[in-house]
């Protein structure tokens, strides 16, 4: 296996911490410095199927932002199926998924500068089929950067519990990148952090402030998250939702809240509610819109004279059969993916870790 190519293990304390948010732009600043970047994460969660093959989206999403220019299953060796576990407890073929992890490695490194290797989740995940982050590192050989979520004591906790995992497999962790700050605690938070931190030996590399946009949904995803249809507007599925509210009272009470980037959830015979969102469309002054959109619950249409005047508004409609507290529930639970073409989230990332992570220290750790 490829020893000399420099390489950064990226893990996190715990899922969606930001660990692909940190690669992606990573990937970005170390493109400008070194040149040629690889991309590779040895075992994912989530995939899309391509061309009949099982692919992890995060491996997806890097190569159609960047063109790595390594097959993607390469970039993406083990994709952990609904009854891999079983499966591997059952013939434990540890040796192939190592060998194929490191075979994979060697294609992402080939003609490279620099190799980023996401992990999956905190450290000890893959542990039930003996590839846990720490393990994978190690095999891999790679140090290793701990995103974490902001804060002071939980994050300090975590990081410690993980890089006792890492400690005991004998991997280098090279420092952490604090994500999601609060804005209004940055300062506090980062200074107290970095000396808790420097507690335990570790380094904080970057503090990352909360930017709104990277958590906010699209409509896209929202209606897959809530099983949902558009009934008109689907060019619009990127359109980003900033606030969610039910509209369970009385229109006259409703438009108060119909503000720019604001998702409605409710009933589809309620009418009056989706009349005002659509006269307040129609008032508004923001770029010919003031809702994000409607989402109409319950699996119940509005009568065709009201349907027939969404269709021809500016403003996108969902249909779920689902009720409007699970459509709300849904939506606040949610994780919040980048994907591949969202040019906005995608640049703020780039931007974001190129100002608040200190990248050249980061490359000389390594």
């Amino acid at each position: 296996m490829n020893t000399v190519t420099p390489r950064i293990f990226v893990a996190a304390t715990q899922q969606n911490d930001g660990k692909t948010t940190i690669a992606l732009g990573l990937f970005a600043a170390l493109a400008k410095r070194l040149g040629r970047i690889g991309f590779i994460k040895p075992v994912g969660q989530r995939f899309v199927e391509i061309d009949g093959k099982r692919i992890d989206e995060d491996s997806v999403l890097i190569d159609q932002t960047f063109s790595v220019h390594t097959p993607l299953e390469a970039m993406s060796p083990i994709a952990v199926e609904p009854d891999f576990t079983r499966r591997y407890i059952e013939n434990s073929n540890n040796e192939f998924l190592v060998r194929r992890i490191q075979n994979s490695f060697d294609r992402a490194t080939w003609e490279k500068d620099f190799v980023i290797c996401e992990g999956t989740g905190h450290a000890g995940v893959g542990s039930v089929f003996d590839l846990s982050n720490a393990r994978v590192a190690k095999l891999l050989g790679s140090k290793v950067i701990l995103v974490t979520g902001g804060g002071i004591g939980r994050p300090i906790d975590e990081i410690a519990l993980n890089k006792a995992l890492f400690d005991r497999e004998g991997v280098e962790v090279a420092g952490v990148i604090m994500n999601k700050i609060t804005p209004d605690k940055y300062e506090y938070v980062r200074d107290f952090a970095q000396r808790g931190f420097a507690r335990l030996g570790i380094d904080l590399l970057g503090a990352i402030p909360e930017e709104p946009i990277l958590a906010n949904a699209t409509l896209g995803q929202i209606a897959k998250t809530t099983k949902g249809t558009f009934l008109n507007g689907k060019s619009k599925s990127r359109r980003r939702v900033q606030k969610v509210i039910i509209g369970a009272m009385n229109s006259g009470h409703a438009m108060q809240y119909f503000k720019p980037g604001t998702l409605i959830i409710t009933p589809g015979d309620r009418e009056d509610v989706i009349l005002a969102a659509l006269s307040a469309s129609t008032l508004s002054e923001h770029d010919g819109h003031t809702v994000a959109g409607l989402v109409l619950s319950g699996d119940l249409e509005p009568s065709p004279p009201i349907l027939e005047l969404l269709q021809h508004s500016e403003i996108p409609a969902i249909a779920s059969p689902l009720d409007s507290y699970t459509i709300a529930s849904s939506i606040h639970s949610m994780t919040v993916k980048t994907l591949p073409g969202d040019t906005e989230k995608i640049d703020k990332i780039q931007a974001l870790v190129d100002r608040y992570v200190e990248v050249d220290r980061l490359l000389g750790k390594l």
